[in-house]
């Protein structure tokens, strides 16, 4: 259903170094790129998750109540994307752990403040 999602950076390179190693792990691939934007996805079938330089030359600025999830395919993997992200300067939104019977997640804030889940179901 969906097909792309952006998120606005305010230093396209520095974001994509924290993307492209994050990504990595959840075997994602830069898939376009111009001088604005850089997309990563992990197949020609799968959503794609861009970073992009605002089309009206202002500042990118984090939505409030906006949140990408990345899903994992195991709670190790969970961890494993959550401590990277860490380690690479994101932000601490919520540990990773069980919320509710069947997820099961943890959440941080990415270089320009962009809110990320990254999760695992069942």
């Amino acid at each position: 259903m969906i097909g792309y999602l952006t998120l606005g950076t305010n230093d396209l390179a520095r974001a994509t170094r924290f993307y492209d190693e994050l990504l990595a792990l959840l075997d994602a691939k830069r898939a376009m790129e111009t001088e604005r934007y850089v997309g990563w996805s992990s197949g020609p079938q799968a959503a794609m998750l861009l970073l992009i330089k605002p089309y009206d030359g202002g500042a990118a600025t984090p939505g409030n109540g906006t949140m990408v999830a990345l899903a994992a395919g195991s709670r190790d993997q969970v961890h494993e994307v959550h401590a990277r992200a860490l380690a690479l300067g994101a932000q601490d939104e919520g540990a990773v752990g069980p919320r509710g019977e069947s997820f099961y997640g943890g959440y941080f804030r990415d270089l320009d403040g962009n809110k990320l889940a990254v999760f695992t179901q069942g």
